[in-house]
């Protein structure tokens, strides 16, 4: 270190005092619930428009959940939560964006237990839609229809 250097570093210093960094302030407008799975499901519909396959299925495993500003989303293994991991920025960026509150972040868990549960006979395909609609009992028993 010789003394040039030294006092270098002190004007570098002292000119740095004299700038004052503006204070930004964000936009943090409230949203429920709704909103974020609108623009959440937007989201994945464009990726998979842009051949982002694996990621909109990331997106679309299950429906996050919304706690004040944290969107907890929970994925099957750790595998699927380091490629999402990839795109979080741009998500978090059009969340941000389209939801007006830059308070937002994802919070992602791994929960192995989730699993798809496949209808393989008539039967389980009849109760599965049942289940998303109730009338088909009543269509089944009004026309006598077999399963």
């Amino acid at each position: 270190m010789s003394l040039s250097s030294i006092r270098a570093k002190r004007e570098l210093q002292e000119s740095s005092k004299g700038i004052v960094k503006e204070e930004v302030h964000l936009p943090t407008e409230t949203f429920n619930e709704t909103d974020m799975l609108l623009y959440w499901n937007k989201y994945a519909m464009r990726l998979g428009d842009k051949g982002h396959k694996i990621m909109e299925s990331l997106l679309m495993i299950s429906d996050p959940k919304l706690e004040g500003t944290t969107i907890i989303h929970e994925l099957p293994n750790g595998g699927s939560k380091i490629d999402f991991e990839t795109e979080l920025n741009g998500l978090l960026g059009y969340l941000r964006g389209h939801l007006h509150n830059h308070d937002i972040d994802i919070k992602i868990i791994v929960n192995e237990s989730i699993e798809k549960k496949f209808a393989f006979t008539a039967l389980d395909k009849f109760n599965r839609l049942n289940e998303i609609n109730p009338n088909l009992e009543l269509l089944k028993k009004t026309f006598d229809l077999d399963i």
